[in-house]
């Protein structure tokens, strides 16, 4: 018997709900929303089809549990970082920038976006969900960032949310190209890069520079 106490049995049974939406995270990216099969996702997974059935009743619970319990707590850790951070305004960028481009550089989280954008016509749900609990979300913590340090006169005037959406629109691009055209031969993107040298651009620009 493991040294917790609990038979082996019991745990790896806990554990398969987080095992079937990473499976399903990395199936999503691989294969869009409408070509994605809860038989691929169990087999990524290591379980019968049965036991996804156990836990979800559908490909979209599924997609719904993966944007919830798998993404949404890194964009929850986003916002209460912005939110008990007391020192400047480049540090707290970086700090939130650097969290967003690890998800993206580290996880399948990429092409589920693609698969998002691209199917939103045909899936409306799909986009909703991604923007209600992911994309609006951190939206909000960047504009609120902005708006605190507009008002300690660090950065200069402007609309907050606007300056948000600059914040993060080269990550976005960097993703869908990753996604859409590196594998197609064209020249990859690092990520990370691409975010510290817009990171100092943007706030070469952004920043007020005080009298001396």
């Amino acid at each position: 018997m493991p040294a917790d106490g609990a038979p082996k049995f019991r745990r790896r049974k806990a554990e398969r709900p987080a095992e079937i939406l990473a499976a399903a995270m990395a199936v999503f990216a691989e294969r869009g929303f409408a070509g994605a099969r809860l038989e691929d996702v169990a087999a990524r997974a290591g379980v019968s089809k049965g036991a996804i059935y156990l836990y979800f009743a559908t490909k979209e619970e599924v997609f719904r549990a993966v944007v919830d319990q798998s993404l949404a707590p890194d964009i929850e850790a986003v916002k209460a970082m912005a939110a008990a951070h007391q020192g400047p305004f480049p540090d707290l960028l970086r700090l939130l920038v650097g969290r967003m481009v690890g998800l993206v550089a580290h996880t399948p989280v990429g092409g589920v976006a693609k698969m998002v954008i691209g199917e939103a016509r045909n899936f409306p749900e799909l986009a909703r969900v991604w923007h209600d609990r992911l994309v609006s979300q951190a939206v909000e913590a960047l504009t609120l960032a902005v708006a605190a340090a507009q008002a300690r006169g660090e950065v200069r005037a402007g609309d907050p949310r606007l300056f948000a959406l600059q914040i993060v629109a080269p990550l976005l691009i960097g993703v869908i190209w990753r996604e859409t055209f590196t594998p197609i031969g064209a020249p990859d993107v690092d990520i990370e890069a691409l975010a510290a040298q817009h990171l100092d651009t943007l706030l070469d620009g952004l920043m007020l520079r005080k009298a001396a």
